[in-house]
């Protein structure tokens, strides 16, 4: 593993860091945040969401200062794979291709050489986290926003015993009915909607709820809301199912990170209370 840059940071250490990634066939960049002392210490991984890399959360969120206090590392890695011969959305949009993975694993070409976000995010990235720094893998969450919450609710669902807590901000929770969802599912996944209901949270937790209580911010003033998230789905379809989740309309807030910092030190404590 290449240590690209660390910087000093709220008593801890924060870094970017690259290795070469088996399971996207390409060099892959994530951040870490490292509280003070000796460890092991529960660590979660934070999922980004369209557009983004692994830098916005640690420069946006403000996490740091309340992982400190907790004694939690943090994990933030890029959102798709990149790099020379790594498609791209042939229009060049922001909601597919590079920036946009969706934490899934791709079936169709030329998306499944590369396009295996699911299997680095569940399998190859934490193992290389428990190698090389000192967390407690049975102590591991996820949370994410957007496109990242899309990924940590149905990675949560379906390893509940691997990650054992999970929290979202502003989640694509149906996306199979939502045209950002569609459009990458019909791309990467093929036209069978049956495969994309094993990446839909709405879909999955009708079939097996987890154990665990879901976090879900929301902003009541997101302009993506009513279009493109849907928050609404996956409660109903929660209820029905038994899953306990708290559902938080946050009045005013938008999909910005502005409102992710607002409400970051409440998602850390949630996770830190239950690890």
């Amino acid at each position: 593993m290449e240590q690209k840059s660390s910087v000093k940071s709220f008593g801890g250490t924060q870094g970017v860091y690259s290795h070469a990634s088996t399971a996207l066939s390409c060099d892959m960049n994530f951040a870490v945040y490292l509280p003070e002392g000796n460890g092991p210490f529960p660590v979660l991984y934070w999922l980004s969401g369209l557009t983004c890399t692994e830098e916005n959360f640690i420069t946006k969120a403000g996490a740091q200062r309340v992982a400190s206090e907790l004694g939690l590392v943090i994990v933030a890695p890029d959102t798709s794979p990149r790099g020379e011969g790594v498609p791209d959305d042939p229009e060049g949009a922001y909601d597919f291709g590079l920036g946009a993975g969706f934490y899934l694993n791709a079936t169709q070409e030329p998306w499944s050489k590369h396009y295996k976000m699911y299997d680095y995010s569940t399998q190859e990235l934490p193992a290389l986290i428990a190698k090389e720094f000192p967390v407690d893998a049975g102590r591991a969450g996820v949370f994410g926003h957007s496109m990242g919450g899309h990924g940590a609710m149905t990675i949560h669902l379906k390893n509940p015993d691997k990650f054992k807590t999970c929290s979202a901000f502003s989640p694509i929770v149906a996306p199979s009915q939502v045209p950002w969802g569609k459009k990458a599912f019909s791309n990467y996944l093929g036209s069978n909607e049956s495969a994309w209901a094993e990446y839909d949270a709405t879909a999955l937790v009708a079939k097996q709820p987890s154990k665990a209580e879901i976090l879900i911010d929301q902003g009541a003033a997101d302009n993506f809301l009513v279009e493109q998230l849907k928050p609404q789905l996956f409660a109903n379809a929660a209820s029905e199912a038994g899953q306990a989740y708290v559902l938080r309309m946050q009045d005013g807030y938008d999909h910005s990170y502005y409102f992710i910092a607002s409400f970051i030190e409440d998602h850390l404590r949630w996770h830190a209370e239950r690890l």
